[in-house]
């Protein structure tokens, strides 16, 4: 079969490699003129780590491994500690703080040569009953048995085919970056975020001496930029606790990038005819619950295995869309809702460490279609 990929994003180059390796001819093409180097880094979790074991990606150098996770009051106080390791026993695959370019670049080298094509922009899509064209910027096309758009949450092939509406924001944005590890942020293996009326400041180990940093606050596209991004943050979390005023003082407004929180309604179906949609381009969410890399992951492994075989091509879409709408549906839903932001101190004092890890290990298999199949979990706690 014959599939047109649109976009070179992590869940495009995923998809593009396990239909590659069953056995299908793809074709990727990608607007930007190199592979992209926004976005830092993000973390990956027990499903998406099994994901990429599958698709033959090592994981050896890729970022760091975390064990731990804090979650801390404003002013330092510990409110509770998640056991990231016990996922990784449960499941025998780790969970990691990746660089977005590093996962990109194993993913794109895996493919055959010529898969990927950059400044081939799409400017639409029209499906047929036998296939689907995608139309070019430079005025050629492009035709599959499949069209993919994993081309983000502004997603054209999405506009194309869906009357969904823009992506809406959820009133919060973050404001990101990395660094090498400030004073009093030694970070091995672990990650911690705190929690203030202002908002919330996070680090991960990032590996290499690196942590991802970032912070969360209320946010709408109306609000006028401030004259310095890093002055604004500084006067909303400079008294909060070590190393917040740490990492505030040795970054400058060059080293923040922007990433405005939108969501999308995850409807039950997102494709029509032989055209389908993957990643943010179906389920745009914000960041807040770690889940839009692992769910473009998800969707790339189910639709791939949904293909084999498939002697209804437009049936055998729309099985995958209902397949991972609904948990896609339910992390979005978590995610707009921005509950990780709100400051609630009594509440998360209430939950003891091994109620909260157990929570979480349970989460991760629930919004995974890979955990739950049965090869995994194969060293439990």
């Amino acid at each position: 079969m014959r599939v047109v990929v649109v976009g070179a994003g992590v869940g495009g180059l995923a998809a593009a490699g396990l239909l590659v390796d069953r056995g299908h001819d793809v074709e990727v093409h990608e607007r930007a003129d190199a592979p992209r180097e926004t976005g830092a880094a993000f973390n990956l979790w027990s499903g998406g780590t099994a994901i990429l074991a599958d698709l033959g990606i090592p994981l050896d150098g890729l970022g760091t491994t975390l064990d731990t996770i804090e979650n801390r009051s404003w002013d330092g106080r510990l409110l509770g500690r998640i056991d990231l390791a016990a996922a990784t026993r449960r499941f025998g695959t780790p969970q990691l703080c990746v660089r977005r370019l590093d996962l990109a670049r194993r993913l794109a080298a895996r493919l055959p040569d010529g898969t990927v094509t950059f400044r081939s922009a799409c400017v639409g899509v029209t499906p047929r009953e036998r296939s689907a064209v995608v139309r070019l910027a430079d005025g050629t096309t492009a035709r599959g048995d499949v069209v993919v758009g994993a081309d983000g949450g502004r997603s054209v092939v999405r506009r194309g085919i869906l009357d969904a509406g823009e992506p809406r924001p959820t009133g919060w944005a973050t404001w990101q970056g990395m660094m090498p590890a400030p004073p009093g942020a030694e970070l091995v293996r672990a990650g911690f975020f705190m929690v203030g009326r202002e908002g919330l400041a996070g680090m991960f180990d990032a590996g290499g001496g690196t942590v991802q940093w970032w912070f969360d606050r209320r946010w709408t596209p109306e609000e006028p930029a401030p004259e310095s991004v890093v002055a604004d943050l500084r006067s909303r979390f400079g008294r909060w606790a070590d190393p917040v005023p740490a990492l505030l003082d040795r970054i400058g407004d060059d080293d923040v990038s922007l990433y405005p929180h939108h969501g999308h309604p995850v409807t039950r179906s997102w494709g029509r005819g032989r055209v389908t949609l993957l990643g943010d381009a179906a389920h745009l969410m914000p960041p807040t619950a770690g889940q839009g890399a692992n769910q473009a992951l998800e969707d790339a492994w189910v639709l791939a295995r949904t293909l084999d075989d498939a002697d209804d091509v437009p049936g055998a879409l729309r099985a995958y869309e209902r397949r991972r709408a609904r948990r896609a549906r339910l992390a979005s839903r978590v995610a707009v809702r921005e509950s990780a932001n709100r400051y609630r101190p009594r509440r998360a004092r209430m939950l003891p460490d091994v109620v909260g890890t157990a929570m979480f290990v349970r989460w991760l298999r629930f919004l995974s279609d890979r955990l739950h199949e049965p090869d995994s979990g194969r060293t439990r706690s």
